[in-house]
């Protein structure tokens, strides 16, 4: 699996003039909806994201479980689909680019 990808055509169709050239290195577990892991031998798990979030008391213990969990199950993992809320992300840096321009007055 590689650690780099482009965002898939549904997500860069939401905001094109940013996504189209957004390489993905990590995505911040408050932007996933849902985690689709595909097996070697067919099988398909899928993580409800926002179920897991209410069982943990903070986001990074529920990373170290998905990071422990995709450690054990490596070697029999064919690919990893994430379920990107792109509305938040669009949201979030609009935001924070009008606050950052904003103090640059």
């Amino acid at each position: 699996m590689s650690n780099n990808s482009k965002l898939p055509p549904e997500i860069v169709n939401h905001w094109p003039e940013v996504f189209n050239d957004v390489e993905i290195k990590s995505v911040p577990i408050e932007y996933i909806n849902s985690i689709n892991i595909f097996f070697n031998n067919g099988k398909i798990y899928t993580i409800d994201v926002a179920k897991e979030k209410k069982k943990y008391t903070d986001s990074e213990s529920l990373e170290s479980s998905l990071e422990t969990f995709f450690s054990d199950y490596d070697n029999v993992i064919k690919s990893i689909d994430f379920s990107i809320d792109t509305p938040k992300v669009k949201h979030d840096v609009q935001k924070r680019t009008r606050t950052f321009l904003k103090k640059g007055r």
